[in-house]
């Protein structure tokens, strides 16, 4: 018998449509180091648009992107303030420290995802030649699928401000956050200085992210992406699958979010599943102890793809995953448990 594989590991794993690739065959390229490729710079200049800022960067990642922000805020010696959970703290192989020599300064992720405001106050150096020093306040929104709210938010940049600090938003799936809220992408990027936007997750275009802010900053990262090797040439024909999908795939969004609703549902129907409700398309769920390895082997073995171990696994919903993959899952869990 064949088993058809359904992918929850993540929404990364995204495959481009048929009209994605058409749009990507028809792409009109020049060479982009030299500043000539006409569908990178409209691309650049959607994002940045959407997001209200001046300017952006097309750059073949989140994670540089990411970087690429931290080094344009910060120098030598200099400190970024960051959740612990936050992408460019925990799962970006401390290029800021290793790349940049920039000093991280995690401070804790409270249970919806911001951080209490008084840490991050007294996580602030003050001005003495011992301490590094403190230049940039990094939020990310969503944040492990996890809306940041609105008001924490305003606070918290509010004091970043207030303390002379530049503002970063780790936005990779600030377009979920905007669809779960109702909010406008672009107030929900007002705060910050700069908004790294992912192209290549929920919005399921193949490369790329966009860094945006002000024209000044942007320039100065430009340099940044030649140093970091991240400069292409006739990337038109990526930008143009990012096009497609601010075109087609912002919307949809929803949908996702629904499925991975239904789906936390129903696997908190077993009692040995300890299951967090989603606000967006990513849902956390423990296996009980005891049962984890045998539960995974047994999901590998039918085609249901997650990420994790040790029983602490993560499920993520997007649109190569339709109602049948989330039947199929919720049958194969049932078969587990003999339901």
């Amino acid at each position: 018998m064949t088993i058809r594989f359904y992918d929850f590991r993540s929404d990364t794993v995204t495959r481009p449509c048929a009209g994605m690739r058409a749009a990507m065959a028809a792409a009109d390229v020049g060479d982009d180091v030299y500043g000539e490729d006409p569908t990178v710079a409209a691309l650049e200049a959607r994002v940045a648009g959407l997001m209200g800022k001046d300017a952006g960067l097309f750059l073949p990642s989140g994670t540089q992107s990411n970087l690429i922000a931290l080094m344009s805020h910060c120098g030598r010696g200099d400190e970024f303030i960051a959740g612990q959970e936050a992408h460019c703290y925990k799962f970006e192989a401390g290029g800021a420290a290793v790349l940049g020599s920039i000093q991280p300064q995690p401070v804790e992720n409270l249970p919806d995802g911001t951080m209490a405001l008084g840490k991050i106050e007294a996580a602030i150096k003050s001005d003495d030649p011992h301490f590094a020093t403190t230049r940039l306040l990094a939020l990310e929104n969503t944040i492990g699928g996890r809306v940041l709210p609105e008001d924490f938010v305003v606070a918290a940049t509010g004091l970043a401000r207030r303390h002379g600090l530049a503002t970063h938003l780790d936005g990779a799936r600030i377009f979920n956050a905007a669809v779960r809220s109702g909010r406008d992408a672009a107030d929900l990027a007002a705060p910050f200085d700069t908004v790294s936007v992912c192209l290549s997750k929920g919005l399921g275009a193949p490369v790329g992210s966009v860094l945006t802010g002000s024209a000044k900053l942007i320039e100065k990262a430009r340099r940044l992406r030649k140093m970091l090797g991240g400069g292409m040439r006739q990337a038109g024909i990526l930008a143009a699958a990012g096009l497609y999908a601010l075109d087609n795939n912002i919307a949809r969004l929803a949908e996702d979010h629904i499925r991975a609703k239904r789906l936390a549902e129903g696997l908190a129907w077993f009692p040995a599943l300890s299951v967090e409700m989603p606000q967006t398309n990513i849902i956390f769920m423990r296996v009980e102890k005891g049962l984890a390895d045998r539960f995974a082997g047994h999901m590998a073995a039918n085609g249901i793809r997650v990420s994790g171990r040790y029983g602490e696994t993560r499920w993520v919903t997007h649109k190569d995953v339709g109602d049948e993959a989330i039947e199929a899952a919720l049958g194969t869990v049932s078969g587990f448990f003999g339901a």
